[in-house]
């Protein structure tokens, strides 16, 4: 995920260059000099140690993290986790108008690309236009991101009434173990507070729905429609039989984070549902919490219950959002 986060990083630094850029033209070089940070970090992923072990393993078309071993091996940790969607983080969409206004930095991303082949074809085909000529820049191509969304949006896996896992609910019944030195060390499926001691025993990451990853899921969600457009469908959920665009994928995400807060038809908010009081009583059932995180399964808050720098990106979800070609 580390790796993710920082193409990301460097996509997001890149596009914060081009918008100075349109002021200062210095700011050309040190947008180019992001784009090839990611182009980097796109080959980092693919070729892990001597071995050559990329971080996407082809049979369960999934990301994964890879654990150099000891004796020099290195083997893929086979946990479908939000580690393995994070790549979908790093995507950006450049409009023709900008690549116009800024030709030095247009020109030198082109030579970089006709240059570098292999790292080239790492990220999305630059040559093919999406919707109003944009370009794409991805770690993931369509199928990569199909491939992913097929994991993110069933509801056996990753997709709750309430957002999206942390952890597969698959490993529910399968969890992962991994021996190493006559030890073994198991993943499972925790859907709310962390079954261990480690890390204080209050920060679970193996099955809960934290706000911000899913905010930054429907995020890209919203970037891949803009350059794909209304023309590339997925199933959602998966199983459905139901396709929708990249933009109606979001929705349904946001949609399924704001039942946490929303009154249900027992007239109760799944996310105070933990205590009687807060979730019944008239003093306290409209004084909302914004805590940590939210159990995987029935939504109900857990953590810290005053995580507004993060489950306040609910307001932004509860916004109209407005229906236009451009985001």
């Amino acid at each position: 995920d580390g790796t993710s986060w920082m193409a990301m990083y460097s996509l997001n630094l890149m596009r914060i260059a081009l918008e100075l850029a349109r002021h200062n033209k210095v700011y050309e070089d040190i947008a180019t000099k992001f784009f090839e940070h990611f182009l980097h970090i796109a080959e980092a992923m693919n070729n892990i140690g001597d071995e050559g072990i990329g971080l996407w393993n082809e049979q369960d078309e999934f990301y994964y993290d890879v654990l150099n071993l000891p004796n020099g091996n290195s083997v893929p940790l086979k946990v479908r986790s939000m580690v393995g969607l994070i790549p979908l983080f790093a995507v950006e969409t450049l409009e023709p108008e900008l690549l116009a206004e800024l030709p030095d930095f247009t020109k030198r991303l082109e030579w970089f690309l006709e240059n570098r082949p292999e790292l080239a074809k790492l990220v999305s085909r630059w040559k093919e236009c999406g919707d109003c000529e944009r370009h794409l820049l991805s770690l993931l191509r369509g199928h990569r991101m199909k491939c992913l969304l097929r994991r993110m949006l069933d509801e056996t896996e990753f997709l709750s009434d309430y957002g999206v896992r942390a952890l597969s609910k698959v490993h529910e019944r399968e969890p992962y173990r991994l021996q190493i030195q006559g030890m073994t060390h198991e993943v499972a499926y925790w859907p709310a507070e962390s079954m261990s001691g480690l890390f204080g025993g209050n920060s679970n990451w193996r099955g809960p729905i934290w706000m911000p990853v899913n905010y930054l899921l429907i995020e890209s969600l919203q970037k891949f429609h803009h350059y794909y457009g209304d023309d590339f469908k997925i199933e959602c959920p998966v199983g459905s039989g139901q396709l929708v665009t990249l933009n109606e994928a979001a929705n349904e995400v946001a949609r399924r984070l704001t039942r946490l807060f929303l009154k249900g038809t027992d007239g109760q908010r799944p996310v105070l549902k933990y205590h009687s009081k807060l979730a019944s009583d008239p003093h306290f059932k409209d004084h909302v919490l914004f805590h940590e995180y939210f159990h995987g399964d029935t939504g109900r808050g857990v953590g810290a219950s005053h995580q507004t720098g993060w489950t306040g990106l609910i307001a932004k979800l509860l916004m109209p959002r407005k229906e236009s070609k451009q985001l």
